[in-house]
């Protein structure tokens, strides 16, 4: 029984060491991802993503799997690539956002009327990745 054991508990020791130490990336994409991403540990990390909300009478944009404590770059731009906000800004860890998260307020109004007329995105500068285009609706206020 004693024997049993030992050989179970050595051969799941083995099976752990092994899918723990040996990172599921083939050598291409291993070596892709050290030099062009920029990663610090040589791993691929999730791509970073952005979303959006209305808080306190503003557009604002968030988003996560950016590096922590590293800076990331948002730019919220019209259709046209004209520049309406931008903003650099420190990834931080967050209780519901994976990975360094991203949280800016912009001084943009919101909620309005409309369709789509820009798009927000944000470069994490330390794995120079930008994020995908987060469509939004840039609003002008007229007071």
């Amino acid at each position: 029984m004693k024997r049993t054991i030992r050989t179970l508990l050595a051969a799941t020791a083995t099976a752990g060491v092994l899918a723990v130490g040996v990172p599921a990336l083939s050598s291409a994409a291993n070596a892709s991802t050290a030099t062009s991403a920029g990663t610090l540990d040589g791993l691929r990390q999730a791509r970073p993503f952005l979303f959006n909300y209305t808080f306190n009478g503003h557009l604002k944009v968030a988003g996560g799997n950016f590096t922590v404590d590293r800076r990331v770059y948002l730019a919220v731009k019209y259709n046209t690539g004209r520049v309406a906000f931008a903003k650099w800004e420190i990834a931080r860890t967050h209780a519901v956002t994976p990975g360094g998260a991203v949280y800016v307020e912009t001084t943009i109004a919101a909620p309005c009327a409309g369709s789509g007329n820009g798009y927000a995105q944000a470069y994490d500068e330390a794995t120079r990745t930008w994020s995908p285009r987060l469509r939004v609706t840039i609003c002008q206020r007229i007071d």
